[in-house]
């Protein structure tokens, strides 16, 4: 059954009071360039703003409502267990903590979990864990952690240092030591940088990379360049980091990113889709964790009964209902049309790319049209995308996305795109 079969919300349709953003913005810190809308309400893949006008959601909270708004199985979920216990600390068991985990590393390639709140902490914690291995195991006086250019690891002090790109870096500096960058799926860059940074006292302990990159727009890892990095971290010990907040949990078609590319990391990260909207993160990784000690590493809120018991039933309805397929038959289907109207707009399009339903149009370099200019096009339309950067519009709808639904999206971005161009 759809959502809209089980679930009864008022009058969707029928305009609300309108919202003062003036007032919003007077008490809100001004860290996010919005756009011009109030949303209130979501149904499935749709939601309502504050005038009551429908629109069609390819953001999903940038690909973090797994099971879109208002599903049955997360209704279930929030009020059984708000009702039973909501947070405990760490310093005691969690039954659904230990659910939760048992679940993802029967589902991967990971032997451990530890959980905190977003998708910056699980990069966080990955970092720490790296460089704890490599002082303790590794002996490396002073580690260093590869990571590539046009990147995006988080917002904290570490993970914008982990973040190849310049823009989210000016004027935080001093920037956290222990990186390097090298360009994307460029192999030869990787040996080079490996090379250059052996000293006696200074070794590569990691290599941070995300499957397919998502803020850097859309591009997709190249298999054989993952498979020769993996060679590469066997044969000098180094430990290979994939940061799956984005791509993870069925995004690509199948339930990790690492496994469109045949390989297995040795520590990975989950946040974003994890809790289809409810705030949580993990990082798993292979059984040389257990380095990591009490006192080491910790979350007040990380692993809590709530956020655990939401998140295992998104994980099982992703199961239960077989949505992997869903993602990887919606996805052929919205790069196939969306590859029809680029061959109609060769002068706007140059690329159409991505995997399951995490999807970039890539518009010419040489014209002056943005991806914000088309986002907004399309809202205009009554369908909400987001921008993977300057000249990439991405598409990340829920994992329960139907036919009709990418056949409406594909109708309203050729409309936008014929307004533009």
């Amino acid at each position: 059954m759809s959502p809209e079969t089980l679930v009864q919300l008022p009058n969707l349709t029928a305009p609300t009071s309108p919202y003062d953003s003036a007032e919003f913005d007077a008490h809100v810190m001004a860290t996010y360039a919005r756009f011009p809308l109030t949303l209130e309400r979501g149904l499935g893949c749709r939601v309502w703003d504050a005038e009551g006008r429908e629109y069609l959601d390819f953001v999903a909270g940038i690909a973090t409502c797994t099971l879109g708004h208002a599903h049955p199985a997360m209704i279930e979920a929030v009020t059984q267990q708000i009702q039973k216990l909501h947070h405990v600390s760490n310093l005691y068991y969690i039954r659904e903590q230990g659910d939760l985990a048992k679940w993802l590393i029967e589902h991967s390639c990971a032997d451990r979990a530890f959980f905190c709140n977003s998708g910056a902490e699980a990069n966080e914690g990955a970092i720490k864990l790296a460089r704890k291995y490599a002082h303790t195991v590794l002996k490396i006086e002073s580690p260093v952690i590869l990571t590539a250019h046009a990147s995006f690891h988080g917002r904290t002090l570490a993970t914008i240092t982990a973040t190849g790109q310049p823009k989210y870096q000016k004027n935080f500096d001093p920037l956290m030591p222990g990186f390097h960058y090298v360009p994307y799926n460029d192999i030869t860059a990787i040996e080079e940088a490996i090379a250059l940074l052996d000293t006696p006292s200074r070794h590569v302990a990691a290599i941070m990379l995300e499957p397919l990159q998502g803020e850097g727009g859309v591009r997709p890892g190249d298999v054989a360049y993952f498979q020769r990095v993996r060679q590469i971290c066997d044969e000098k010990g180094i430990l290979l980091i994939l940061d799956e907040v984005q791509v993870g949990m069925g995004r690509t078609g199948h339930q990790w990113g690492y496994e469109n590319l045949g390989i297995e990391p040795d520590i990975f990260t989950s946040a974003k889709g994890l809790g289809g909207g409810i705030p949580i993160g993990a990082m798993l990784c292979k059984s040389f964790c257990d380095v990591f000690q009490p006192g080491d590493h910790a979350s007040t809120f990380g692993g809590n009964p709530f956020a655990c018991g939401v998140a295992l039933k998104v994980c099982q309805t992703l199961e239960q209902d077989n949505l992997l397929e869903n993602v990887r038959q919606r996805g052929e289907q919205l790069r196939s049309g969306l590859k029809a109207i680029a061959q109609k707009y060769p002068n706007l399009i140059t690329e159409v790319r991505g995997w399951g339903l995490i999807n970039g149009l890539v518009l010419n370099s040489d014209i002056e049209l943005t991806s914000s200019q088309i986002v907004k096009a399309a809202m205009d339309d009554g369908l909400l995308l987001v921008p993977a950067g300057p000249k990439v519009v991405r598409f990340v709808p829920p994992l329960i996305v139907n036919e009709a639904e990418i056949d409406g999206a594909l109708q309203a971005i050729e409309r936008a795109l014929a307004a533009l161009g």
